[in-house]
């Protein structure tokens, strides 16, 4: 027997001893990471491509909640079974107009055949007794869903839909993402956009503002409720209207990103040329600011002491 022969497959086999040793190693590494990455929990927030309209779409712990609806007819229902949403803890329309209401009325066939289930509606003060307001409350009453009007100073989250939204500092705020609502205040009888629910969405120091369709009046008195008013993401107002957006209600929240929610080709000429210079001065990075004409649906992950995570570019 060859003794040199022997040593080379003893070397061989201890090389390929080894080598599987790391590659197991390699598996149960990757393993582990998986694991640490899927417990780091956070809030994604979802900025729905619904066209002219608005639909955003909260997501903490494998529970779903959904700030305004967008129009009837743009497939939200179809959206949601697609991302895996089978229920929803709340929804929220911001004000009675068809682009940001309408599509609650095609969940009529998806509650009532069991494939969603929606825990409770609110809505704000809005006075303005149009259709849209008038079949959203009815179809909610049809299917039992629990309906309850926010305002200035109510605050709740994403665990559970079991009460009225309860006033700031109450037991409302507990671990986990918050919703506060800044805007209108109660008492007052706006109607349409300038009732436009406002709500600052925070979650492990972060801060998403959702400003509906407000205008820039109401931007003006909204600063003065909340003068440091700021946020790391800021939904553009009314689509990214002229009459909305003023260079001070910008300046003061002060984004690190901004989207505006709006539709391919719209017949109102939104977002405003205007405007968007005044985001890309403010923001002060042009790739930092969104349109879901261009970039479909736009997805943002607060992280708890990781900051904010932006799509890619």
């Amino acid at each position: 027997m060859c003794w040199g022969c022997c040593l080379s497959w003893a070397f061989l086999l201890r090389l390929l001893c080894a080598a599987a040793f790391l590659a197991l190693c390699a598996v149960f590494s990757a393993c582990m990471y998986v694991e640490e990455d899927a417990d780091e929990g956070g809030l994604r927030v979802t900025f729905l491509d619904v066209g002219q309209g608005l639909a955003v779409l909260l997501e903490e712990d494998d529970r779903y909640a959904l700030f305004d609806t967008g129009p009837d007819s743009a497939g939200l229902v179809d959206t949601l079974a697609a991302r895996g949403v089978r229920e929803l803890e709340w929804v929220l329309v911001s004000h009675a107009h068809r682009d940001h209401g309408g599509g609650f009325m095609e969940f009529a066939r998806a509650v009532e055949s069991g494939a969603l289930r929606v825990g409770r509606l609110y809505v704000g003060p809005d006075t303005y007794a149009g259709i849209v307001r008038d079949s959203v409350l009815r179809l909610a009453s049809r299917l039992k869903v629990p309906v309850d009007t926010v305002a200035r100073g109510s605050v709740f989250g994403m665990r559970g839909s079991g009460g009225v939204a309860a006033g700031a500092g109450s037991g409302a705020a507990s671990p986990g993402a918050r919703l506060d609502i800044l805007w209108p205040p109660k008492g007052e009888p706006l109607a349409e956009n300038a009732a436009s629910v406002v709500a600052l969405l925070e979650y492990g120091g972060y801060g998403v503002l959702l400003t509906a369709d407000l205008d820039s009046a109401g931007e003006r008195r909204l600063l003065e409720y909340s003068p440091s008013l700021r946020a790391d993401v800021l939904q553009v107002a009314h689509h990214g209207s002229a009459g909305s957006n003023t260079i001070g209600f910008l300046s003061q929240v002060a984004p690190q990103y901004a989207v505006v929610s709006v539709g391919e080709k719209n017949a109102y000429g939104h977002p405003a040329a205007p405007v968007m210079r005044k985001l890309f001065y403010v923001v002060g990075d042009s790739s930092a600011v969104f349109r879901t004409d261009r970039d479909g649906s736009v997805t943002f992950d607060l992280l708890e002491g990781a900051g904010v995570v932006s799509p890619a570019p």
